[in-house]
């Protein structure tokens, strides 16, 4: 089959096998996995290859992502605290969502009243990482709140860290949530079956063995696409590091000086670039730029090339070293981090095909 380039190439049995590996790693423990299917914009064949390793449950931040696979035989989460103006794409769209605002459930309410449905919430604590959640002096109140909206079913608390402030995830900010969920248990006299302890930087506990017990619940992107946890990076064992290749078309070679000729000044992002005297070079152009993708988040195949940088629309690379004789047409194979398969993934100017 012809392809068009730049292209990403996502092997959907690699997704498959990761995701069941994941879950399996985290059953052992009674935890649950929501798969975040953000990175890769909720595209159907890797929402399905997921599901087929076994997830029963999806989340995204974007309702747009959501009704897209509106028909796959799972529950849909919203990652994203809801915009009081979508509550009823909310209702329609996702069985549950995360939510931090109780004005916001009190909308969600009204239109699950409205398109006679319950909606469940799971209410946000912010644990010090500072990015959604209420705080803790404020929980027992909002929970009283949400508790009493008719057509709104309080099913859990979760929390996010990480993302924002760098804070990461341990036993002793973990275990706040779960007195927190005692709490509220206690006082309002209801069972809450979901605690929801973070993302694929709560996966080293698991794997270290020192979640907290009663989280029962992690909601995982990266670790299942990307193959390692996110807290400091280790990979997980016996799961595939490369479910994602960036291809690029070389559409210029020559060897030219590493450093330019002339004054230095702005480039193009309103920086001032610094350059490696290396004598000349051989430079390929690949017909991709950061219009595309993260330029640092990406690893070449070939351990003897070097990224140089990019402008918008091209990626400059040093192929001196390489052992392959690159000429204009060859394609070069790229690794990428989470960052530069988002934005990847996210560009319409990036072809996607999947294999496997």
């Amino acid at each position: 089959m012809k392809r068009s380039y730049p292209c990403i190439e996502a092997n959907l049995n690699k997704i498959k096998h990761n995701t069941s590996t994941i879950l399996e790693i985290c059953q052992r423990l009674g935890i649950d996995v929501v798969g975040v299917t953000k990175v890769f914009c909720a595209q159907k064949p890797i929402v399905n290859s997921m599901i087929e390793g076994g997830l029963k449950v999806i989340g995204d931040s974007r309702l747009s992502n959501l009704k897209r696979v509106n028909e796959a035989k799972c529950e849909k989460l919203l990652l994203r605290i809801p915009m009081e103006s979508d509550a009823s794409s909310v209702v329609k769209y996702a069985d549950i969502s995360l939510n931090s605002e109780v004005e916001t459930v009190k909308k969600l309410s009204k239109a699950a009243k409205r398109a006679n449905k319950i909606h469940k919430i799971i209410l946000m604590i912010d644990l010090g990482d500072l990015r959604e959640g209420v705080l803790e002096y404020d929980v027992l109140d909002a929970a009283k709140e949400i508790n009493k909206l008719p057509n709104i079913e309080l099913v859990g608390v979760g929390t996010n860290l990480t993302c924002y402030g760098g804070v990461l995830p341990d036993e002793e900010n973990l275990s706040k949530l779960i007195t927190i969920k005692e709490k509220i248990e206690r006082v309002l006299e209801i069972k809450l079956p979901i605690i929801s302890g973070g993302n694929s930087s709560s996966l080293y506990m698991v794997m270290d063995n020192t979640m907290p017990k009663g989280i029962n619940q992690l909601r995982l992107g990266e670790s299942i696409v990307l193959g390692r946890e996110t807290a400091y990076g280790k990979e997980v064992p016996n799961a595939h590091k490369d479910c994602f290749v960036l291809k690029g078309e070389i559409i210029e070679i020559k060897n030219k000086p590493s450093v330019p000729t002339g004054k230095i000044g702005l480039d193009a992002f309103g920086e001032v670039p610094k350059f490696e005297d290396r004598g000349v070079i051989k430079r390929a152009i690949i017909a991709l730029g950061r219009q595309d993708i993260k330029v640092d988040g990406i690893t070449p195949l070939d351990n003897g090339i070097r990224v140089l940088g990019a402008s918008s629309d091209h990626l400059i690379l040093d192929v001196t070293e390489s052992k392959y004789d690159y000429r204009v047409g060859d394609v070069v194979d790229f690794y990428m981090d989470y960052g530069c398969l988002l934005q990847a993934m996210t560009s319409p100017y990036v072809s996607k095909y999947y294999v496997g």
